[in-house]
């Protein structure tokens, strides 16, 4: 255990966000995503881990992860299948984390669009999400030099 870390952010999930640089993905994804499958292509090439719902995984990482300012995608979620301006409840869960750091509206990718993009992202951190369509992609940004 470790000060000012969440301790949802396990030891591996540490090693692939400090690896990340500038623009990488970070996938997160639900209990149904074929996460496996799909890590096999990532940068990282397996898949993470973090038994928690997506919004509690998307808010322990965004204490430590900068989103992208420079790309109109930096958050994105897989849209409804023949309901893409559909909102579920886990959506606007994550949403309000992403609120809560002063990060951007997430866009939707359809499904296929969405398995293409996680297949060429750094890594896939698997959750214990079981609602429906609890898929999200989130753009890395940069730490900035200090004052």
């Amino acid at each position: 255990m470790l000060k000012g870390i969440d301790p949802l952010l396990n030891a591996d999930v540490l090693y692939a966000l400090r690896a990340m640089g500038h623009g990488d993905d970070l996938i997160i994804v639900d209990t149904n995503f074929p996460a496996e499958a799909i890590s096999q292509h990532t940068v990282l090439g397996d898949v993470l881990r973090i038994d928690a719902s997506a919004a509690d995984v998307v808010r322990a990482i965004l204490t430590l992860y900068p989103l992208d300012t420079f790309v109109d995608d930096t958050v994105s979620r897989m849209e409804v299948i023949g309901a893409p301006a559909q909102l579920e409840p886990v959506m606007q869960e994550v949403q309000a984390q992403v609120d809560v750091v002063g990060g951007p509206t997430m866009i939707a990718l359809e499904r296929f669009a969405f398995y293409d993009r996680a297949k060429r992202a750094f890594a896939v951190i698997q959750t214990q999400e079981r609602r429906l369509y609890g898929c999200f992609a989130l753009r890395k940004g940069v730490v900035g030099p200090d004052p």
